[in-house]
């Protein structure tokens, strides 16, 4: 049978089996995302000693350490660059810890905010057809809005990619509130665009365990801080306060603090009992992880692991989409131009 050469091309596209490589790869929810989509993992960096033993029980490979000690060499050739860089330097919460230790903060932070700049170098040493880059909401805004305006220069105008940013809301997907943003950048001009994430109607109580160990229960003191706490910032006008999560309802944002109160994500308990804290397995279902992710550190760096980490399924709409439109290889005719003044946005509605 005789196919006509577009058509053959067509087909290899199809069969192709997309590689990435996982930049700050935390806990893998990049990998698990862009395996279920299909594609092969070919690298994984990650400096955390303890995440990277996470990283190794699960996956069966050790990742490679600092990023900034990586011979690009070691890097090998991928179609696909995923990174979580760093969001500390850029988050609110970030910002206000540097400034009250008198710490500079963004990209001026010595040890941490300089590390795009890294994933910006192995982007313009390999060429990858495309890549994803998420960090915090707070992005958008920081040092009113010059850092982001600085990245996305220098992804597109720079590194000469085609760049959309996407503001994902997790709480279709699962009950959680958790907004990130999400850099989709192209080698090519692809006409990529995200579909809105699909409305799954999460509910909290769903990701609950039903037996639960006592030890995740407030004691005394630290529940009357708490409500003390609460009461005295009312009293100012301001919304600071502990959060009792409507079962039926979405949760507050998981964060990498959580270890320290859980105050964020409460969970009222019946007889008189004073609210718990998730355990590990459910901020692991909070994030998406399926039961069979195994947890192999305490809870404390188990809590700081899964609140640094991807919504896995949200990751995986992307990567579908992405390799779906790698497969295809739409172009489109001419390849934008934007000035800093006329970047915005891209914010998916959710599905109704």
């Amino acid at each position: 049978m005789c196919f006509h050469r577009e058509s053959v091309n067509i087909i290899q596209r199809y069969m192709k089996k997309f590689t990435f490589i996982e930049l700050f790869a935390g806990i893998g929810g990049f990998r698990i995302a862009f395996e279920r989509s299909g594609a092969k993992c070919v690298f994984a960096s990650e400096w955390d000693e303890f995440a990277a033993s996470t990283y190794e029980a699960n996956f069966g490979k050790r990742p490679s350490g600092d990023i900034t000690k990586l011979d690009l060499e070691e890097i090998p050739e991928h179609d696909i660059l995923t990174a979580g860089f760093p969001c500390q330097p850029f988050s609110i919460a970030g910002v206000t810890k540097h400034n009250a230790l008198g710490n500079p903060h963004g990209f001026a932070h010595a040890t941490q905010g300089t590390l795009f700049f890294e994933v910006a170098k192995i982007i313009n040493a390999k060429r990858p057809r495309a890549f994803v880059l998420e960090n915090v909401k707070n992005l958008m805004t920081h040092n009113g809005g010059d850092t982001f305006k600085t990245i996305m220069r220098i992804l597109e105008h720079e590194l000469e990619y085609n760049v959309k940013p996407y503001l994902l809301d997790s709480r279709t997907i699962v009950p959680q509130h958790r907004e990130r943003v999400f850099l989709i950048g192209f080698r090519d001009p692809h006409t990529f665009k995200l579909p809105a994430l699909p409305n799954l109607y999460p509910k909290f109580k769903d990701i609950l365990e039903k037996r639960v160990e006592s030890k995740y229960t407030l004691s005394d003191k630290l529940w009357q801080y708490l409500q003390r706490y609460a009461e005295k910032h009312r009293a100012k006008g301001n919304g600071f306060g502990f959060g009792l999560t409507d079962p039926n309802g979405i949760a507050r944002t998981l964060s990498a603090r959580y270890y320290k109160d859980g105050s964020e994500i409460l969970i009222a308990q019946r007889n008189g009992k004073n609210p718990r804290r998730l355990t590990p397995r459910e901020c692991a279902r909070l994030m998406g992880f399926d039961d069979d992710f195994k947890i192999v550190v305490s809870d404390t760096k188990a809590y700081k692991q899964f609140g640094n980490s991807v919504v896995v399924p949200v990751v995986e709409h992307i990567a579908r989409e992405m390799i779906k439109c790698l497969k295809e290889g739409k172009l489109s005719e001419t390849k934008p131009f934007r000035l800093p003044v006329q970047l915005s946005l891209h914010q998916t509605a959710s599905a109704k």
